[in-house]
């Protein structure tokens, strides 16, 4: 019998639902996502990072990644934190966002 897709892969295709507004790649393939925990009663925690602490969308994207996250179906709370420890370089984008960013 299929279940579908876990909790956690119903979270990783809502993060790459939400895109930085000035980089055309989504914040799961930026590498952006540092940790995504799911909690007894589907708690999710999710630690985040900004490609810089002066990023302008600071504000936005961690309340878009939460109301993503919160808008699956049995989610029951989002906790979205974010962190600039370990600072955030190019190195953690992925394959497919440094290909689509012409870095390879």
């Amino acid at each position: 019998m299929n279940e579908g897709p876990s909790l956690k892969e119903k979270i990783v295709d809502a993060l790459k639902s939400v895109y930085d507004p000035e980089i055309p790649v989504d914040i799961y393939e930026l590498g952006l996502i540092y940790e995504i925990n799911v909690y007894p009663v589907d708690n999710v925690y999710i630690l985040m990072t900004l490609t810089s602490p002066a990023c302008p969308a600071a504000e936005i994207i961690p309340a878009e990644v939460e109301g993503r996250v919160k808008g699956i179906k049995g989610v029951n709370d989002v906790k979205v934190e974010v962190t600039f420890d370990p600072p955030y370089t190019q190195d953690m984008m992925s394959e497919a966002a440094k290909l689509e960013l012409g870095f390879l």
